[in-house]
């Protein structure tokens, strides 16, 4: 496993055979995988904007990916197979993938955690490194890259698996004549990176809960377990 003290030109030749990329800017680099919990001097060294900038190239990349791809596809078919391919947990698998997490400066208390912060750390650290890949090569670099990883990801993703909340409500209509409704039951995590749990109820059926990174993740996830208890859905890994 790669050392976290890793830094400058060290760092830069570690992610190169990972990402396609040498980097030229080596305290950026630095910068983009540094956690908040890691700083040691100003406030602003950390990855925190290169998160908010990863996502939104993330998005462009992907969606122009699947809309070129499949060129027949509805909107709504777009959107299923979007949400699939940026939502945190696929973020997470690739960054666990590509050996991302060993390459964070970060606190023991975030490398120590577990579940729904375990996955948004790993899934912000990898956005962050698309930024930087954006801001060092330009969007021709960061697309190579996203289309390394994510590709495979897209072409695998279930077509036939709609929406969670739109197969839920109606089957929920069809089968017990009722409406799913949504609440929030916490919401933790700080501003820039909160953590949702939603819990999804359906007439006198037990509850379901979910989280994620918005309310409307954390509600598609709710839909999902749901889904997946009542066996509407099979799970994931026995879907062929």
């Amino acid at each position: 496993m790669a050392s976290t003290k890793l830094t400058g030109e060290s760092l830069a030749l570690e992610l190169a055979p990972i990402t396609g990329h040498l980097f030229k800017d080596h305290q950026r680099l630095q910068r983009a995988l540094t956690h908040g919990s890691a700083r040691t001097q100003n406030a602003g060294e950390d990855y925190e904007r290169f998160e908010f900038l990863g996502d939104r190239v993330l998005g462009l990349v992907v969606a122009d990916m699947l809309f070129q791809a499949y060129p027949a596809a509805p909107e709504g078919e777009l959107s299923v197979r979007l949400n699939a391919l940026v939502n945190a947990d696929t973020l997470a698998s690739i960054a666990e993938e590509i050996g991302l997490p060993s390459l964070i400066r970060a606190g023991a208390e975030i490398r120590t955690t577990a579940g729904r912060k375990r996955v948004n750390f790993r899934a912000d650290a990898l956005e962050a490194l698309i930024a930087a890949l954006y801001l060092d090569g330009g969007m021709e670099t960061a697309r190579a890259f996203i289309h390394r990883y994510w590709r495979p990801r897209g072409e695998a993703v279930d077509v036939m698996r709609r929406d969670a909340k739109t197969e839920l409500e109606e089957w929920a209509h069809r089968q017990v004549q009722a409406t799913p409704t949504y609440s929030v039951d916490r919401r933790e995590g700080p501003d820039h990176d909160p953590v949702f749990t939603v819990r999804v109820n359906v007439g006198s059926l037990e509850a379901c809960v979910g989280s994620g990174r918005s309310k409307r993740e954390a509600e598609q996830t709710a839909a999902e377990m749901f889904l997946l208890r009542e066996g509407i859905w099979m799970p994931p890994e026995t879907v062929l």
